[in-house]
């Protein structure tokens, strides 16, 4: 299938070919019949992209300072791949989407059903159940694209509250502002709309409102000052995008006492206290579509609002406006400025350097088979076929988070390995992330992988509730594994796992399995397992993490998708000290922050205390607490009056060690590359895998054990 997709680097629009997605609960999957351009948001999308990096940057300060810390961290290589990750993705574009159900998880939405949804342009879409909502027979598709654009300007209107007969004014009216325009004329509002294009103004002025042209300040309160009868008016929403902080100014200086300014537009935000303070104004930023935008629980797990508590939630919203287009209350026509074949999308996004532009309606045309793919051949499977006959590893790979690609797949594409298959949730990144690492094929589904007999080895670096799984299908299949950590979130899968692998023990050469606990192949941790395997006497070892917060609404806190931190991550640090004290860990106890606390107590900030069969202990501090400033990772090890610390992975000072005083990198090294060439080296020969496998079920289960004890933890 097609997908429109934005170059983050340059700007351009790229039309790829990329796998249909895969369907997942609470969601549906559409195949669209028309899609709506939004003139203001998908401009201001394309003007970023086409930006500098200077430009890009300024644009952008928060970013800055996290690019700062990072460096101060982590030095500049490592910030510098991270950031060219995140500009090598591309954004699908697009939100307002027509279509019709092919598959849906939920009762409410059946196979063959109409819909709207925030959908991008693409010939099939995976969407959230929550944010769709059947389209009434009475509206054509035409008409039905303009819904999520219209939920966006109600939402802004139900925050303004408007009562019958105040007066409010709409400042930039273009997609957005048009429709509120229309809406609070349907609340009884007289409206004044104020833009700098006519023909814009005169949509707004046909469809009953006051409307100015204005070029400077002046003209703006000069005009509201005559429509409020000197008063000032009783609210305005401000839906304009520009970065002059004027625009608020001008705003809160034409309002009444007590008045109320809704911001739904992008504009400069330096605001004088004193325009707000001396009249009482109320300032509120509209987010989105309603109640349920951005919240993980609504939008990704299917729930929902009480009805009687959140009469308006964004389907809410979808459905109201569907319901005000069935019955003429909203006048789309005079909104659309061009209809356009999906094809001429190109052409269509040109028509957004004319001012006057507002709705640009892209038609897919007739359903076709081929959209329905979900693999896309990228190089001639005749050549990756002859390529595999070699002793070089033929790879399947899962996933497509951004360390995978900072990381796995550049140290792969060095390796020489055979890339076979991608597989991502997200069909255009996968097939953005094969062209770049020159995998043959992309696909949204992991069966591609499993029925593929010439691939020998699997890299699962996924979501952590999918590692399990994916690890068992590609044993059965005959696979080498290596899994980006954690093995299993709970102590049944890794019981699963072990039972797999006794399984298949019977049938000649085992797979190599190995989970990426790269610490452990970093080139100063090398360095410290041989002076520390010259000192026979018990070790103390204290290890503080300083992690930082993850939003409470990220995927890892999630216990049956993440597991929590201490699962995803600790696990690493854990094995860390088992591998450097080289004995089994014989009791191990945690204690966090308590639940009730703060945020940091999701999990994320924790001490553990580790006993040895040696006598050795170690403590790892596992802090989400600290300062960003302060170095990631600082291990010290003390052993027979001797005493070693790593420094963040880039310095190892001995403190009266014979025979060694410090050793310096150049850049930060944890031991990713070493960590998959170990892999490779072990797929290649035949060898044992680089980690012992009793190891890595000792610390999985460790880990998931000391998880499930910690006070507080979700």
């Amino acid at each position: 299938m097609k997908s429109l997709i934005q170059d983050l680097r340059n700007g351009s629009l790229q039309m790829l070919d990329v796998p249909a997605p895969v369907n997942q609960p609470n969601h549906l999957l559409v195949e669209t019949r028309q899609t709506l351009i939004s003139s203001g948001t998908e401009r201001s999308l394309r003007d970023f992209g086409r930006a500098s990096y200077f430009q890009k940057i300024k644009k952008q300060p928060e970013k800055v300072q996290q690019a700062i810390h990072k460096v101060s961290t982590d030095g500049i290589v490592a910030t510098y791949q991270a950031i060219s990750t995140k500009l090598n993705d591309g954004i699908p574009l697009g939100y307002s989407n027509v279509g019709t159900v092919i598959e849906s998880t939920t009762p409410k939405f059946k196979k063959g059903a109409r819909v709207v949804s925030n959908g991008n342009h693409a010939e099939i879409v995976r969407v959230p159940a929550n944010l769709c909502a059947l389209v009434p027979d009475q509206v054509c598709d035409q008409h039905a694209t303009f819904t999520v654009v219209g939920a966006i300007a109600l939402q802004s209107v139900r925050l303004l509250n408007p009562v019958l007969g105040e007066r409010v004014c709409v400042i930039g009216v273009g997609l957005v502002g048009q429709l509120c325009v229309q809406l609070l004329l349907a609340n009884g509002c007289r409206v004044l709309a104020i833009d700098i294009d006519s023909e814009k103004l005169r949509v707004a002025r046909d469809s009953g409102s006051e409307a100015v042209l204005v070029i400077n300040r002046k003209e703006v309160v000069d005009a509201a000052d005559v429509f409020s009868g000197g008063k000032g008016v009783d609210g305005v929403i401000i839906a304009a995008t520009t970065e002059s902080h004027e625009v608020v100014q001008n705003a809160a200086e034409i309002s009444r006492k007590k008045g109320r300014v809704i911001l739904v537009g992008t504009v400069g935000l330096k605001l004088r206290r004193d325009d707000f303070y001396k009249k009482e104004l109320r300032f509120q930023v509209s987010s989105s579509y309603g109640p349920g935008r951005y919240d993980q629980d609504y939008e990704q797990k299917g729930g929902d609002y009480p009805f009687a508590f959140v009469r308006w939630t964004a389907q809410r919203n979808f459905e109201a406006v569907l319901e005000l287009m069935a019955f003429g209350r909203l006048q789309i026509d005079p909104l659309i400025s061009q209809l356009l074949a999906f094809e001429k999308a190109h052409q269509a996004y040109d028509l957004l350097d004319i001012a006057s532009t507002l709705g640009v309606v892209l038609d897919f045309g007739r359903p076709d088979a081929k959209k329905h793919q979900r693999t896309v051949e990228l190089i001639d499977s005749r050549i990756q076929r002859a390529a595999s006959r070699t002793i070089t590893p033929v790879i399947g790979f899962l996933g497509s988070g951004n360390y995978p690609a900072r990381v796995l797949l550049p140290e792969l594409k060095r390796s020489k390995s055979v890339l076979q298959t991608v597989v991502s949730g997200d069909g255009a990144r996968g097939v953005r992330l094969a062209r770049q690492f020159g995998f043959a094929e992309a696909t949204t589904t992991s069966e591609t992988i499993w029925n593929n007999s010439a691939i020998d080895s699997v890299i699962v670096a996924g979501k952590h509730n999918d590692h399990s799984e994916q690890v068992i299908r590609s044993l059965e299949t005959g696979k080498n594994v290596f899994v980006e950590k954690p093995l299993a979130i709970t102590l049944g899968e890794l019981e699963d796992i072990e039972k797999t692998i006794a399984r298949i023990a019977d049938r000649g050469v085992p797979p190599v399995i190995m989970v990426d606990f790269n610490r452990r192949f970093s080139p100063l941790i090398c360095k410290m397992k041989a002076l520390l395997d010259r000192c026979r006497s018990p070790k103390t070892m204290i290890y503080t993490i300083n992690a930082g917060l993850v939003p409470a609404d990220h995927w890892v806190h999630d216990p049956n998708v993440g597991g929590g931190r201490i699962i995803g991550e600790v696990c690493h640090f854990i094995d860390l000290t088992r591998f450097l004290v080289g004995a089994p860990i014989i009791d191990a106890n945690i204690i966090g922050i308590e639940k009730t606390i703060g945020p940091e107590s999701r999990g994320e900030t924790a001490s553990i205390s580790i006993s040895f069969l040696d006598g050795s202990i170690a403590t790892v501090h596992y802090f989400a607490n600290g300062g960003r400033g302060y170095p990631k990772e600082r291990l010290e090890v003390f052993c027979s009056g001797r005493t070693l610390q790593l420094n963040n992975f880039k310095s190892l000072v001995g403190f009266e060690w014979p025979g060694f005083q410090k050793q310096k990198l150049w850049q930060q090294n944890k031991g990713n590359r070493e960590s998959v060439r170990a892999f490779l080296e072990a797929v290649k020969t035949g060898g044992p895998a680089p980690i012992p496998l009793g190891e890595l079920f000792e610390v999985s289960r460790e880990t998931i054990r000391l998880a499930g004890t910690l006070d507080g933890f979700d």
